[in-house]
């Protein structure tokens, strides 16, 4: 058997920036073992996969190591895909998942994902959090998945290293630091999930579903330009909606070819 793989470049308007995902197009599912050892094949953060429905597509995410909930650039990497490669003629793309229901908009050639936001909550001080770092955050708040420590520095953001180890024993899926952006931007954010086989990723539009309702809090307003400041680093273009988030950017292809099974 023969599958189409595309692999994406996403929150970027150029190759090698942003964040590379793996994109599967399906008819029918394959089973999960088989769908994961793809993922680890394509060695990339994620792999996405859909298979349509009435109207609409479910979507998975496999890192090279589990499945997860929720992916924004692997989503806004398969809208890509529809749009540019498949021929999606309509406007909005509507996605079913383990976190409910998606859409993907293509306005003036940007993705635009809507996703439900994840309000972080304010975590008290443990000794574990200081071993992450090389600083001990000025907050510490969680999301339903990932921490979130906040940091007044952003040199600190774009210079840090991290301790995976440590980062690998808390209770979360992996960590978010943020910090004030330049005048450029408005927040600058890096994100590691040690635990999910993803040491550091390059653009995580779900960590902007935690960071959107931190930073309108803090920043009083509901528009952002984010800017995840990874080696490949990304540009979003964020949006607060209460219980929802906006989350645009651009994505451009790198490869088209085929899995032989």
């Amino acid at each position: 058997m023969t599958y189409n793989v595309y692999q994406i470049d996403a929150f970027t308007d150029q190759t090698f920036s942003g964040n590379s995902a793996a994109v599967v197009p399906l008819d029918t599912w394959l089973p999960d073992e088989v769908l994961q050892n793809i993922a680890m094949e394509n060695n990339l953060s994620e792999t996405a996969f859909f298979v349509p429905e009435e109207r609409q597509y479910y979507i998975r995410w496999f890192t090279p190591d589990v499945e997860v909930n929720l992916c924004g650039h692997a989503t806004l990497a398969s809208s890509h895909v529809l749009f540019k490669h498949l021929g999606y003629a309509e406007k909005e793309i509507r996605f079913r998942s383990r976190s409910g229901n998606l859409t993907v908009q293509l306005k003036n050639e940007q993705y635009v994902l809507n996703f439900p936001a994840d309000k972080p909550v304010k975590q008290s001080y443990s000794e574990m959090f200081s071993s992450c770092f090389d600083r001990v955050p000025d907050a510490v708040l969680k999301g339903s998945a990932d921490y979130l420590f906040v940091f007044n520095d952003e040199q600190f953001i774009r210079d840090v290293r991290p301790n995976l180890d440590a980062i690998r024993r808390l209770n979360a899926e992996g960590v978010i630091i943020t910090s004030r952006g330049s005048s450029n931007v408005d927040f600058v954010s890096r994100f590691f999930a040690p635990q999910l086989g993803i040491p550091e990723d390059p653009v995580t539009g779900s960590a902007h579903t935690v960071l959107i309702p931190y930073w309108s809090e803090n920043l009083k307003k509901d528009e952002f330009l984010a800017h995840q400041v990874s080696k490949r680093g990304g540009v979003l273009k964020c949006k607060y909606l209460e219980d929802r988030c906006e989350i645009g950017g651009n994505a451009v292809t790198f490869l088209e070819g085929t899995i032989r099974l």
